[in-house]
């Protein structure tokens, strides 16, 4: 594999964005996809993530799928559930999204862990990004289950190599999480204006 396992994302995140700055739905999940083999690296430390990514992405893609030119934008999906006063259901797109940003923001707080703490082990790198970002929205079970899955994490140095390929995995984290954290912003923010950004699970 030529580069790392995060350059087929950094490349995707460039088509995110239309020529207007909307958010575009298939680019945008594209970048999601091509994060599902990296949460493959972590085993089953990450099964249950992988499960609720990818039954996520099939909601909003299959949605987008009905219609594309109607759902172009990504946030179109949620202003016709708004509209219909579906928005809050459990099977809404706009709960997918949500909770499909919200585990996108695991992802880059992990990876911001294993820059700024070296000497961390990769159970604490990944638990310390639950606790920052999905922990506040789970409940208790969810919250256990995810607590004891995160023991199961590789051994950090193995992962590591693993997710470098044949490329600069550092130079390759930064700009992941530079390129990416604002575009999360952007859907966190979107909900947010709606009232939408609190639901929990």
């Amino acid at each position: 594999m030529e580069g790392t396992v995060l350059a087929p994302a950094i490349e995707g995140m460039k088509h995110v964005k239309s020529e207007d700055g909307e958010m575009l739905t298939k680019p945008f999940l594209d970048v999601c996809k091509h994060i599902l083999p990296v949460i493959d690296k972590f085993g089953a430390a990450m099964a249950l993530v992988k499960t609720d990514v990818g039954g996520n992405i099939t909601r909003l893609e299959n949605k987008y799928l009905t219609n594309p030119t109607e759902f172009q934008n990504l946030y179109s999906m949620v202003q016709v559930e708004v509209a219909a006063k579906k928005a809050k259901d459990s099977s809404s797109c706009t709960n997918s999204l949500l909770w499909l940003t919200r585990a996108m923001d695991f992802i880059l707080e992990l990876f911001r862990n294993l820059m700024e703490h070296e000497d961390w082990a990769m159970s604490q790198v990944c638990s310390e990004a639950y606790t920052k970002t999905l922990k506040k929205f789970h409940g208790w079970l969810a919250s256990s289950t995810f607590t004891v899955a995160m023991k199961l994490a590789p051994e950090r140095n193995k992962f590591m190599d693993v997710v470098a390929g044949k490329g600069d995995i550092r130079s390759d984290i930064e700009k992941f999480c530079a390129t990416f954290t604002p575009l999360l912003e952007e859907n966190h923010k979107f909900l947010a204006s709606l009232g939408l950004d609190d639901m929990k699970a």
